[in-house]
């Protein structure tokens, strides 16, 4: 008896070694990601009962000249520790009364060094280019029993908050243990491969991952524009927009995340 056991237990170790040695684990690769952007609701959010007047007939006449959401494209590499996500094409501003909202655009190219926990955006806010260096955003993660399938990878949700009041979905898998995202959203035990902002009509999901071995510093920050920290460039913002009205708000946000 003592024997069977002993045999079932060697058994059972191997069994499990084997399975160990065949999960496979994507360290350095290339994602497709594609943003999705609900153009009706956010237009839709900025009628109101002072405007309804003048914005509904301009809202009818873009819905039947202009699809509901806008697609944008962007791919995401990532190896050694580092990421850079960069936007596919040029944003091409959507023709009609109502102009783009900053949170419909995809102009940042942002460098993340998750060992040190850098990062290093270049973005366009209006007419100017910066270089944002900072520390890597700041989202609070509550992890969730949610799971499903993005991209052919398993996936775990978790809800998290950024800029205080920004609430955030994410969808990550420990098949990439590498703790980036889309964007500057990151933070969680595995890369995210679909990100959603509810409230703001915003997504982003993985079309496709490739693994692909990179060469050593091929990932490298970008460069150009004017060096800001967060708080000088939050500074540059508000003194654009000095009021407390809902869209200096809105702008502020969109252009943070």
């Amino acid at each position: 008896m003592r024997k069977l056991i002993i045999t079932f237990a060697i058994l059972l170790i191997l069994t499990i070694s084997s399975f160990a040695q065949n999960v496979r684990f994507t360290r350095s690769g290339l994602i497709e990601y594609q943003k999705n952007v609900n153009m009706y609701a956010i237009i839709q959010r900025s009628i109101d009962k002072e405007n309804e007047t003048l914005l509904k007939p301009a809202f009818e006449a873009y819905k039947e000249q202009h699809p509901q959401f806008k697609e944008l494209k962007s791919t995401l590499m990532f190896a050694n520790n580092k990421t850079l996500f960069t936007p596919v094409g040029v944003n091409t501003p959507i023709t009609s009364f109502f102009n783009d909202p900053q949170i419909a655009m995809q102009n940042n190219i942002v460098y993340s060094d998750l060992v040190n926990k850098q990062l290093i955006s270049k973005r366009k806010v209006f007419d100017e280019i910066y270089l944002l260096k900072d520390s890597q955003k700041n989202i609070k993660w509550k992890f969730t029993d949610e799971v499903r399938d993005v991209a052919g990878y398993p996936c775990r949700r978790a809800n998290g908050l950024t800029l205080d009041s920004v609430y955030v979905v994410a969808f990550y898998t420990d098949k990439i243990p590498v703790s980036g995202g889309p964007e500057l959203f990151g933070g969680l035990p595995g890369m995210i491969l679909q990100l959603a902002l509810p409230h703001e009509n915003v997504s982003w999901i993985a079309t496709k991952v490739q693994e692909v071995e990179f060469p050593v510093n091929s990932i490298l920050p970008p460069t150009g524009g004017s060096i800001v920290n967060l708080k000088e460039l939050i500074d540059k913002l508000k003194s654009v927009y000095k009021d407390n009205t809902k869209n200096a708000f809105e702008y502020l946000k969109a252009f943070l995340l």
